[in-house]
């Protein structure tokens, strides 16, 4: 990271005020997601830590896109490129590891099956092959060793379109903003029940 975006990135931290009561909320959301992960009993649930955690990363994500147009810095490419510098290195540290695993591991069936999951990670689509290969007949979830990758897929396409919408309503339609993002916030809320 060069010496601008880094300055610019800290001053940016510096001004939204760090929130070490979000930090608490963030962490209490992974609790039940490792602990269904663990298979305790009583924590089957272990999905609402992770819409937990989309409600908390949005409500971070919008503040800062908000904040920065509203001081005249936001630049969707230099947004882009933090999201990238933040996620990609570990993303593809996972799937390069998943890989030879797999690769040692599972049956040539279950590897072609694993191969359009590592495609649907790497292209950040992966919740839409899950959820095709979802169903009665779908496979054991141990044999799909990408299948977290389906929330990150989620996150990088709002990071795609969420910044873009709201760029266009802070320049179109300022005053509607407010409206806007309580019918988004309300129908993302209907389609989720």
């Amino acid at each position: 990271m060069d010496l601008q975006s880094e300055t610019s990135e800290n001053l940016h931290k510096t001004q939204m005020n760090y929130r070490p009561d979000i930090d608490g909320l963030r962490a209490l959301a992974v609790v039940p997601v490792v602990l269904f992960h663990a298979g305790l009993v009583g924590f089957s649930g272990g999905y609402v830590g992770v819409d937990v955690f989309f409600v908390i990363s949005g409500y971070l994500i919008t503040r800062l896109i908000h904040d920065e147009m509203s001081a005249g810095r936001f630049s969707v490419a230099r947004f882009y490129e933090r999201r990238i510098r933040r996620i990609f290195p570990a993303l593809f540290a996972v799937l390069a590891a998943s890989t030879v695993a797999a690769a040692f591991w599972f049956m040539p069936i279950d590897f072609d099956t694993f191969s359009d999951s590592l495609a649907g990670a790497a292209l950040s689509v992966s919740n839409f092959v899950f959820w095709r290969e979802a169903g009665y007949f779908a496979g054991p979830s141990d044999l799909k060793p990408l299948l977290h990758t389906w929330s990150l897929g989620v996150e990088e396409q709002f990071y795609v379109v969420f910044p873009l919408v709201l760029l266009a309503l802070h320049r179109y339609a300022r005053r509607f903003l407010p409206a806007v993002l309580a019918a988004v916030v309300v129908a993302s809320f209907a389609l989720s029940v």
